[in-house]
Parts: structure tokens; sequence; C-alpha cells
């Protein structure tokens, strides 16, 4: 079991999606099956469904999905550099201008769902046999110390928040 981190290890933006993971969860286990519990959750969205903006300036289920894949991969590759000691100061990102960057409503839901599960399948498989040590370790991202633990927390917890987001804001899932 990895227990949650604390507040020193991840910049106060990232608290709410930390919070979101259930006490007690094993992080390897949520980890491995969010990407099920987004496909069952979609499984009667369709592509019309699937592109609608519920407001202006709001973005569609694709593009929430390739938003939390974009995350995924940004996010896993900083896990990867501070697990292996890089100390190299990384970057942030720009959540909206990744989702202006490229048209996901294009895509299928389908294909950005299976994009998602095979990404967050192979970081699980890289992630989880880390020694407790490189699980600690610490670097910086956005300008803010972070240990690859928190990582593994904000991961989860932003794929929670994006699932509640969909059932209560796109009335999705029943």
């Amino acid at each position: 079991m990895i227990p949650r981190p604390e507040a020193s290890e991840y910049a106060p933006f990232y608290n709410g999606y930390v919070q979101c993971v259930p006490e007690g969860s094993d992080i390897f286990d949520l980890l491995s099956q969010q990407p099920d519990e987004l496909n069952t959750l979609l499984q009667l969205v369709n592509e019309e469904q699937a592109n609608h903006h519920p407001a202006p300036g709001e973005w569609s289920i694709k593009e929430v999905i390739g938003h939390i894949a974009d995350t995924e991969r940004v996010f896993a590759y900083r896990a990867v550099r501070i697990a292996r000691g890089d100390t190299t100061p990384l970057s942030g990102f720009d959540q909206d201008a990744f989702v202006k960057g490229t048209d996901f409503n294009s895509r299928t839901l389908k294909d950005l769902l299976a994009e998602f599960s095979l990404q967050r399948q192979a970081n699980v498989l890289c992630l989880k046999p880390l020694t407790g040590a490189e699980i600690a370790r610490q670097g910086t991202a956005s300008n803010a110390a972070v240990t690859v633990r928190a990582i593994l927390y904000i991961l989860a917890g932003h794929v929670i928040h994006h699932i509640e987001s969909l059932k209560t804001s796109y009335k999705v899932g029943g």
C-alpha cells in the first residue's frame, strides 16, 4: 500500500485531486480499474452526444477524454523522470491550449477511450514496480515540488474528478 501523500508533496492546486482518492485505496488497483470505469460510464454515449458542448466554452465529452489522456501522458512523463532521479525542473502545461491545439471531436469516442486505457495500462506496468525510494523521490514540476507518490494520487484523483463531472454536468451513466 502506498499511503496518501502529505500536502507538502504537491502544489496546493492538486489537493482536490489527491483528496478525491478514497482513504485506504490501493492506488495501483484504482489506477488499473479506472479505464474500465470510464468505458462502462460512457458505453451508451453516441458520437453526436460525445461531440456536444454542454455550454459555451465547455468541453465536449470527447474533449474531456482527450484531456484525460493528455494529462495522463504529461504526468506519467513527470513521474518517470522524477522516479529515475532526474532533478531537472519540468515545465507546466496549459490544458486549455492542449484541447484547443487538436480536434478531439474528429476522433471516435471508442478510440479516445482506448488511447487512455492503453496509456494507463503502460503507466501501471512502468510505475508499479518502483521501489519505495523511487516513489518517495521529489522533483519540480510547474515550479512546485512534487513526489512520484503524489503524482500517482493526482492521476487517480484527476480521473475521479472527471468521472464525477461526466455524471453531474454531462448527465451520463444513469
